[in-house]
């Protein structure tokens, strides 16, 4: 190992490796030690010969044109500069002398620019170009954590309407650039589906419902890739109706045409025991589709479901619950004690099952009633019986509009309060 004095300094001359040739174009490079005494130049050159291999590293790694892998490369060889890296803006705002330190790094000793060291110093990595549709991959990436916990069926409902709505933007005002989107092309998609709410009978939730798909996916790739983009997504709904509340099928129709001998025999076995198992307990029917054996307590003093977080995520922290079974519903799961395998993954799939067998089969009391009318019956029955709020609210698995204190009714009390409305 042989040092060399160049103007007062000692310098080592190595060989650039091979894998970093078209970051470093030399062959050989000389390293400065910034010391003339030997014994601390040879203590120095491991430190700084590291340091060098490190930046080329960075270098290297940003060398692309991913946009991710170039900024991380770029951050990477900042921090090696001892440098934080700043997008290009805030750096132009730097104090005089912090602005110079990062503008003398990134020019060669030839006088050239080096530019990956431009990138991660003056924050030079170009921010990216999306079309609509090139936004929604990213968006699928970006957003992964919203779909931990949940079920196939689970994500694939919440993935469809965010891709419908996508596809119909795309249909009306084209594939162009996020950055491109204009006030005039949003309210064009707008006035698209006024059109349609005019002609087809289509309500402005649907039409609001696409708009906020499409406005949450734009909006979370502006933000987590930091485009730094104004997008026009505000003050885009549609005014809405009144809201029309689901009506409770009575107790006198589920008794009377519901349960009547034979009403229900040309339903499937577990559509039809999911709805006789609803009678009473009022649950969603996606709770009651992704029930397994370990959920459903048979043998127990006061026999139960309990709806767990199993394979799928909860509605709400409220979804948590056991619900005592009484009455048909009682029989019913006494006869699927495993669950029902055949809606496991798949709730939309079993509502429209049932739904189009009620509706065939005049067993639906108006045409505005559901499977779903079933849970609020079961909440009309709890208020009849003079069941307390906060139990209602327990078995429904609804949020309680005040603190919730305590652990609330017992598998016992509970199962006593709803005996009387039990059918």
């Amino acid at each position: 190992m042989k040092f060399v004095n160049r103007g007062g300094h000692l310098h080592l001359r190595r060989r650039v490796p091979k894998r970093f040739e078209d970051i470093e174009p030399r062959e050989y490079i000389w390293i400065s030690l910034k010391t003339n005494l030997e014994s601390v130049a040879r203590d120095k050159l491991d430190g700084v010969w590291g340091e060098m291999l490190e930046a080329w590293e960075a270098k290297l790694h940003g060398d692309t044109e991913d946009y991710d892998q170039r900024m991380a490369g770029a951050k990477e060889l900042a921090d090696v500069r001892g440098f934080r890296y700043l997008p290009s803006g805030q750096v132009a705002r730097l104090p005089g002398k912090d602005f110079y330190a990062r503008v003398l790094q990134t020019v060669r000793k030839d006088g050239t620019l080096d530019v990956r060291e431009a990138d991660a110093l003056l924050g030079g990595v170009p921010k990216p170009e999306f079309t609509v549709t090139q936004a929604l991959k990213e968006f699928w990436k970006l957003a992964d954590d919203r779909t931990m916990g949940k079920s196939e069926d689970q994500i694939r409902r919440w993935r469809n309407p965010r891709i419908k709505a996508i596809a119909n933007f795309v249909n009306v005002i084209g594939d162009q650039l996020v950055a491109e989107i204009t006030a005039d092309d949003m309210l064009d998609f707008r006035e698209w589906w006024m059109d349609r709410i005019r002609t087809e009978g289509l309500t402005p939730n649907s039409a609001n419902k696409d708009i906020i798909h499409l406005a949450n996916v734009l909006r979370t790739v502006n933000k987590m890739k930091r485009l730094g983009l104004k997008l026009p997504l505000s003050d885009l709904a549609i005014k809405e109706g009144d809201k029309k509340t689901r009506p409770a099928f009575s107790t006198e129709w589920i008794t009377g045409k519901l349960l009547a001998p034979g009403a229900l025999d040309g339903l499937n076995a577990e559509a039809r025991a999911i709805l006789l198992g609803m009678v009473n307990t009022g649950y969603r029917p996606s709770e009651a589709a992704s029930l397994v054996a370990a959920q459903i307590r048979l043998d127990h003093a006061v026999p139960h479901i309990s709806i767990e977080g199993i394979g799928r995520q909860l509605k709400s922290q409220y979804s948590r619950r056991k619900i005592p079974l009484l009455g048909v519903s009682l029989e019913a799961f006494r006869a699927f004690p495993e669950g029902f395998p055949r809606y496991l993954d798949g709730a939309a799939t079993l509502s429209a099952t049932v739904n189009k067998f009620l509706r065939a089969n005049g067993l639906l009391e108006t045409p505005e009633h559901s499977m779903y009318s079933l849970r609020h019956s079961v909440e009309d029955r709890m208020l009849a019986a003079g069941v307390d709020e906060r139990v209602r609210r327990d078995i429904l698995g609804h949020r309680l509009d005040r603190e919730r204190y305590g652990g609330g009714a017992s598998l016992e009390m509970a199962r006593d309060l709803l005996l009387p409305m039990a059918i």
